[in-house]
């Protein structure tokens, strides 16, 4: 297809297009001439995950650049592939070691993995950016006053690894190792919204089984 298909199917425009190109996101199309190009559904396709990480997970052109960089990287095993390509995405605040809520809060959150059993997690805990994300939101409720640590998340934790595995049963449903590295990306920026819904949909229907609307 020529840049102009390409467009229209994508619903980018070609000046768009052709900044994605300029920036090393989209691979040259096939040169016909030395004006023309020709692209694949594989253009289209990368196009398609481009403008979901700028567009909707509004991840900066360089961060998305070395997200698909270790996407379209095969000498990494899967996990490591994975992890690189999602670690990459914008992340919130990080824990500060001096900080006596944040310390309390890193022991707290080795505590929840080892009664978990969770081995490989720990084993990641100085590179995941989740993990030090959880360690700041326990250490912020323990700031606050509220007791919330190990005890209280373990329920919830479990419930986080059987979504994990519906994550990678789904993802396994793809034959291609870039194109279940990209799911993965795709789910991070546009799945977990989902998800926060439906929690948060589940908390207003429970309430008002509870409580009523009065």
């Amino acid at each position: 297809m020529r840049l102009a298909e390409l467009s229209d199917r994508s619903g980018v425009s070609t000046a768009t297009i052709k900044y994605y190109l300029r920036e090393g996101l989209l691979p040259p199309g096939r040169q016909i001439n030395a004006t023309t190009a020709e692209y694949d559904g594989t253009h289209l396709r990368k196009l398609r995950l481009v403008r979901a990480l700028i567009q909707v997970g509004k991840v900066p052109v360089a961060t998305a650049r070395e997200v698909l960089r270790h996407i379209e990287d095969d000498s990494l095993g899967r996990t490591v592939r994975l992890g690189a390509a999602v670690w990459e995405l914008p992340q919130g605040p990080q824990p500060d070691e001096g900080d006596e809520y944040d310390r309390a809060a890193h022991q707290e959150v080795t505590a929840l993995l080892e009664r978990l059993g969770w081995e490989n997690a720990k084993q990641l805990t100085s590179l995941s950016p989740a993990y030090r994300a959880l360690v700041v939101g326990v250490a912020t409720f323990r700031r606050l006053g509220y007791d919330w640590g190990a005890e209280q998340l373990v329920p919830y934790a479990e419930l986080m690894h059987r979504t994990a595995v519906l994550d990678l049963d789904n993802l396994e449903r793809y034959p291609s190792e870039a194109e279940r590295v990209e799911f993965a990306v795709l789910g991070a920026i546009l799945n977990e919204p989902v998800l926060q819904a439906l929690h948060r949909l589940a908390q207003e229907e429970e309430s008002a089984r509870r409580y009523g609307f009065e």
